[in-house]
């Protein structure tokens, strides 16, 4: 018996990979997005496979941007026949699909790198949100939750358009939460600490000393793991935490309060 469902968009590995796992076990169905090509689709095939295997089938995953408003439009009546319009208990983001460079040198960022990479990692969220209810897809109890970083505040190497994204993504859920908490549906953004993922190696050549430096700062002397914002998730889904809105919630072990 399927408790409920949860959309993830940006699913196949990292954070939204473990977060659908964990939620298969237990008693979640789960819908995924993601866009990828060899290897990392067959990982993802392998992760729809075994989630299936863990919830008795309840696992749709469909390989297409999920940024756009036309794969929007275009699933979200098979996403009501799945769910049985049932409301969608999670909505999150996790998306890690941006320009990352800097804004000047070497090479100064393009507009269309910028629009992009704003709109992936924050403005899709709206329209996500917008087609859910309007399709009667989300209410009382509902979560939406977005995935942040430290460079949403700091200024990075390499960071630049998905820095502003991030911070975009925080304003957006903000205000999701402000404009939808009278109605029970809750918003937040989870910052997770620097995690070794697949998306981290893509921001930047030197992603195996910022994983030194982290485990050094971090006061719990490791770095963030996938399954740990997961574990976030699952307490986040619970009725104990309905009043929880408009917020970033920190997992990361400390590692925002130490230098």
């Amino acid at each position: 018996m399927i408790k409920q469902w949860a959309i993830i968009l940006g699913c196949s590995t990292g954070h939204g990979a473990a977060t659908a796992l964990a939620l298969a076990k237990e008693g979640y169905g789960i819908i995924g997005f993601h866009l990828d090509r060899g290897p990392i689709k067959k990982e993802a095939e392998k992760l729809k496979k075994e989630i299936q295997k863990i919830n008795g089938g309840h696992a749709h995953f469909w390989n297409e941007n999920a940024a756009d408003k036309e794969v929007m439009s275009k699933h979200i009546e098979e996403i009501a026949s799945i769910t049985k319009n049932q409301s969608i208990k999670l909505l999150m983001h996790s998306i890690a699909f941006g320009s990352t460079t800097n804004f000047f040198e070497p090479t100064p960022v393009r507009q269309r790198q910028m629009d992009m990479t704003q709109h992936v990692m924050a403005h899709c969220l709206i329209y996500w949100t917008q087609i859910l209810l309007e399709h009667n897809l989300l209410s009382k109890g509902s979560r939406i939750l977005g995935l942040t970083s430290e460079g949403s505040y700091k200024a990075m190497e390499g960071y630049g358009p998905v820095g502003v994204a991030k911070a975009s993504l925080e304003a957006v859920v903000r205000q999701i939460g402000w404009e939808l908490g009278s109605q029970g549906i809750t918003a937040n953004t989870i910052q997770a600490g620097i995690t070794p993922t697949r998306a981290l190696t893509k921001i930047s050549d030197n992603w195996e000393e910022w994983v030194e430096k982290t485990v050094e700062r971090n006061p719990m002397g490791r770095t963030t793991t996938p399954e740990d914002v997961a574990g976030l998730v699952s307490l986040l889904l619970s009725d104990k935490a309905d009043f929880v809105n408009c917020s970033t919630i920190f997992c990361d072990g400390g590692e925002h309060r130490s230098l």
